[in-house]
C-alpha cells in the first residue's frame, strides 16, 4: 500500500523560503504568481492491506515526527 504525508505551514506562519522561492519565479520571468508557500511530501510505502489501520499510523508518525503540528498541517493519502 502507498500513502502520501503533505505537510504545509498554516496560514499565518510566515514563510520565507516561499516568499524566496515567490522572488526567484518572478525574477525568470514566471507571469502570475500571486504568491508561493512551502512544503514537504513525504512518499510511504506500507506493509498490509488494512487501509483504517494505515491511516491511523500514519496519523501517528505525522503527529509525533513528520509534521510540527504547532505550525504546520498535514494531509493523508492513503491508496490500496
Amino acid at each position: 500500500m502507498k500513502a502520501r504525508v503533505t505537510v504545509t505551514l498554516k496560514s499565518g506562519i510566515l514563510d520565507p523560503q516561499g516568499k524566496a522561492i515567490e522572488g526567484a519565479l518572478k525574477s525568470l520571468g514566471v507571469d502570475g504568481v500571486a504568491s508561493v508557500r512551502q512544503g514537504k511530501v513525504f512518499d510511504i510505502e506500507l506493509a498490509g492491506a488494512d487501509k483504517a489501520k494505515a491511516e491511523a499510523a500514519l496519523k501517528d508518525a505525522a503527529d509525533k515526527l513528520l509534521a510540527n503540528t504547532v505550525i504546520e498541517n498535514y494531509a493523508i493519502e492513503v491508496k490500496v
